[in-house]
């Protein structure tokens, strides 16, 4: 089964932003479009803090950003694409937010993989990324739970 990827990507607009001047994120790292991570030149290369890219080269970030979310699940939790599209979604959510930190959440990926879903939810609700998400949580949380968009 094949997620949604529009969706998908409306979903990371809603949850991360979309900013098309480098800021520097809530960690302190230099980031543009829809929560990139500028790496190594890429700062530089825009000019340095300030720096703009276009709508086009957002999206280009972007769907480079979800292969890189889908490559990272895909080591972490190899089963994903077995779920359903809200799921799958929500998951990649997740893992385009923590990168492979994911694989951390041990219990919740054990209970994923059992297709327990609310002690899945619990088990995102009893984490440090739970109360500093904001709105994100409820929202993946409900996906999760239901296996419907929030």
């Amino acid at each position: 089964m094949s997620y949604d990827e529009d969706a998908l990507k409306r979903e990371l607009i809603r949850d991360e932003g979309q900013r098309l001047t480098a800021y520097r994120d809530s960690l302190g790292n230099w980031t543009i479009g829809v929560g990139h991570l500028l790496q190594g030149d890429e700062l530089r290369e825009l000019g340095g803090p300030g720096g703009c890219i276009t709508e086009s080269e957002c999206a280009a970030f972007l769907a480079a950003d979800i292969q890189e979310a889908e490559s990272r699940l895909t080591h972490i939790f190899p089963s994903w694409r077995t779920l359903d599209d809200v799921r799958q979604r929500a998951l990649l959510n997740l893992t385009f937010n923590l990168g492979m930190k994911l694989r951390k959440f041990v219990r919740f990926l054990g209970h994923m993989a059992d297709q327990n879903w609310d002690e899945a939810v619990v088990e995102l609700k009893d984490s440090r990324w739970w109360d500093q998400v904001g709105a994100r949580g409820p929202r993946i949380a409900k996906m999760i739970r239901t296996g419907r968009a929030a």
